[in-house]
């Protein structure tokens, strides 16, 4: 089973969005926190996360770029919830197992939507209590401080451009969307395509276990 098929999970009421996140969960994961530890860890590999809008009240996409390969996963969502941000990684993690897991997201840099609300479930295995992963949150209205994610959402938008509906997409519509994003040689990467840069930096295998082709 693939994140991607576990990715469709029950219904739920669709939430209004009415609030960032609280000063608890920005206590020690803000922007400046962020900078700080990348300075004190400056090999540490970032993952940017993001939520990108179609159509207002309909479907949504959870962006997850690796920063540096510029590779990038999409889901695609019928409401945006903090539980589905949730569900993402608890179903990622037993796919690739605790230790690549935390290979892969030792560092999360996101938006302070509310989405992202419960940074503790994300961070730790509820069931071992283990840390997996850490959270920062950018400042709000402040795309540039995920520049590299930012890049990936121009590529995009040359095909599901702003304010298009995502509402008659499926996940494999999108998987086909992110396959070829994810093949698309970047400068930056000395030619190199993000995939073919992901499967060196991480090997194939875990290529294959999120189901990328």
């Amino acid at each position: 089973m693939t994140y991607l098929e576990k990715a469709d999970f029950r219904e739920r009421r669709k939430e209004i969005i009415i609030y960032k996140v609280d000063r608890y969960c920005l206590e020690s994961r803000t922007y400046e926190d962020f900078i700080n530890y990348i300075k004190d860890n400056p090999d540490t590999p970032i993952v940017q996360m993001e939520t990108v809008i179609g159509r207002k009240g309909g479907k949504v996409l959870r962006n997850i770029h690796v920063v540096n390969t510029f590779f990038m996963l999409a889901l695609i969502r019928e409401h945006n919830d903090s539980q589905f941000v949730i569900d993402i990684f608890n179903n990622i993690q037993p796919i690739l197992g605790i230790e690549k897991f935390k290979e892969l997201f030792i560092v999360i840099l996101t938006d302070n939507g509310s989405e992202f609300s419960h940074p503790s479930e994300i961070e730790f295995d509820m069931e071992t209590s283990e840390q997996r992963t850490k959270i920062f949150y950018c400042h709000t209205s402040s795309p540039f401080e995920k520049g590299s994610c930012e890049v990936n959402h121009e590529l995009l938008k040359r095909i599901l451009p702003k304010d298009t509906s995502f509402d008659d997409l499926t996940q494999e519509n999108i998987n086909i969307i992110i396959f070829h994003i994810n093949s698309y040689k970047r400068k930056k990467l000395n030619n190199v395509s993000p995939i073919t840069m992901f499967s060196i930096i991480y090997d194939k295998d875990t290529l294959d276990k999120l189901v990328i082709r």
